[in-house]
């Protein structure tokens, strides 16, 4: 995703850029329109649709904002929108020298497969994937990612709720992203176990939560939404 101009489609080629001497890599976040009753479905049976989508607001611009960190280059950003159409949508979250390109079609295996195989065909050596659930990583877990990608195949960050809320590659292995029970409790272990499957090694990053429910909502804001 010139300052003020944004890409939609094939980002131009980018490979790991240096930054005060220190080699960092790509960053693609995965985002949904702010559509009302299509985001935070389940944390819309509690709250509302309407609370619904300004919590999920506050999530991006959280995620979003942290990005925007000196740490991370912005020509190494990339945002993955859904639904196809939601382009103009997501324009407001885009950065100078970030990129922009619609999710596709399929299951999110299908398209991490899809966003990862792109990144890597346009020059990435060491992708790191997040979206916006999980308000609690920071820049730094980026980073560190990048930094472990050095030495590890396959870098995941594990979601209390037994997902993940960051996967880096240093290669597209989209085999990663077959067959696995999106949305579950076993999607950190069905990983691991494709990753044990393809004689891949990992690292594990710090154990986070995502936020789902008005639990979880309320855990990361205490006092209730800031809207």
């Amino acid at each position: 995703m010139s300052p003020k101009r944004h890409h939609f489609g094939l980002a131009p080629v980018r490979r790991d850029v240096d930054l005060n001497g220190v080699s960092t890599g790509s960053l693609t976040i995965f985002v949904k329109a702010p559509r009302l009753g299509t985001v935070k479905t389940r944390l819309a049976e509690r709250v509302g649709a309407e609370a619904a989508l300004g919590i999920y607001r506050e999530l991006v611009a959280t995620t979003l904002a942290q990005v925007a960190s000196p740490d991370i280059p912005p020509n190494a950003v990339s945002l993955w929108f859904a639904p196809d159409d939601a382009g103009s949508e997501i324009q407001s979250w885009l950065r100078p020298g970030w990129t922009a390109h619609p999710q596709g079609n399929g299951d999110l295996g299908t398209r991490l497969a899809r966003a990862v195989t792109a990144a890597f065909d346009q020059g990435a050596r060491r992708l790191v994937v997040v979206g916006s659930d999980c308000p609690w990583q920071t820049a730094d877990d980026i980073r560190t990612a990048w930094k472990e990608l050095e030495s590890s195949d396959v870098v995941l960050g594990p979601a209390e709720d037994g997902g993940y809320w960051l996967i880096g590659l240093r290669s597209p292995w989209v085999s990663l992203f077959r067959d696995i029970s999106w949305s579950q409790s076993t999607v950190l272990r069905e990983t691991l176990d494709r990753i044990q499957e393809a004689g891949l090694s990992f690292k594990l990053l710090r154990i986070l939560p995502d936020v789902d429910t008005e639990a979880d909502w309320l855990r990361w804001r205490p006092d209730g939404p800031s809207m």
